[in-house]
């Protein structure tokens, strides 16, 4: 049986910035139009938290089940590494969406936006076919694009339209840099594991696109959500701020175009985490002021 731990190593809690961003800068926006409530962040970050360990419990089993975990370098998985049971860990992803649902609900009942229930529902299939399911989309290079949507415009928009019950163009363009950057995330992660995932026929989009050019990906996905940054500073001049994370996304940026692989690519993993962390409070900041 996993320890405690180890079922918090298997969460993977490096990629939680991923969940928090969204909801920091959709509530960011709700602000800066007067109209934050916080008990109604505190769900939806709620929501965005379950949904994240969800899905890397969820890979996790379909992975590990598959054996496509087998030898792979990174963070411990826990039925690949057998200290758990996909049993176990197909019951702790179930128990994070069942949580994530009832959080969703209550927002659904408050707004009485029906519509949120099919986007939730949407979500949590997208969590789980990823991996999951006979034909999951994780293994044909459509990742990132459910990445950029569920942890960028579903999560941000999603934050924003259940405090102010409206959807202005703000969060649908603060959006795109949270998105980006959570593409970063994933692209960093399966670059390293290109090695592993290419002879297990896992066809992720760094598996499709080779070494080279998910190098050059991952670097435009990190870059550009600065340069959205300065776009919005018309609108929203302390939007600004986000530009004092840019000397945190030097490293990882120098690590990945020379070259860097394997058991470096878990610094790089970490660094990437810590710039989407840092750009995103900066820009929630920016955007309330």
């Amino acid at each position: 049986m996993a320890t405690a731990g180890q079922w918090v190593a298997g969460a993977r809690p490096r990629t939680l910035p991923a969940a928090v961003v969204p909801v920091a800068v959709g509530t960011g926006v709700a602000v800066s139009y007067g109209d934050g409530v916080w008990w109604r962040a505190v769900l939806a970050l709620s929501v965005a938290l379950l949904l994240q360990v969800g899905v890397n419990y969820a890979n996790d089993y379909s992975d590990g089940v598959r054996g496509t975990d087998e030898g792979r370098v990174g963070p411990l998985r826990l039925v690949g590494s057998r200290v758990a049971s996909p049993r176990a860990v197909l019951t702790a992803a179930a128990g994070c969406f069942l949580a994530a649902a009832v959080a969703g609900l209550v927002l659904v009942v408050v707004t009485r936006a029906w519509w949120l229930l099919a986007v939730g529902g949407l979500a949590i299939a997208a969590a789980w076919f990823y991996t999951g399911g006979a034909r999951p989309y994780g293994y044909r290079a459509l990742g990132e694009i459910s990445v950029f949507v569920f942890f960028g415009l579903v999560a941000v928009a999603g934050t924003s339209y259940v405090q102010m019950e409206r959807l202005p163009w703000l969060p649908v363009a603060a959006a795109v840099p949270v998105g980006l950057l959570a593409c970063a995330l994933l692209v960093v992660n399966n670059l390293r594991d290109i090695a592993t995932d290419t002879p297990a026929g896992k066809r992720t989009l760094a598996v499709v696109l080779g070494d080279a050019r998910t190098r050059v990906l991952y670097t435009a996905c990190l870059l550009l959500p600065f340069a959205v940054a300065v776009a919005l500073v018309p609108a929203r001049p302390f939007a600004a701020l986000a530009l004092l994370a840019l000397p945190l996304a030097v490293p990882p940026v120098r690590a990945v175009l020379g070259g860097a692989t394997g058991f470096a690519l878990v610094t790089t993993l970490r660094q990437t985490g810590r710039v989407q962390l840092v750009y995103g409070l900066l820009l929630a900041l920016g955007l309330a002021l």
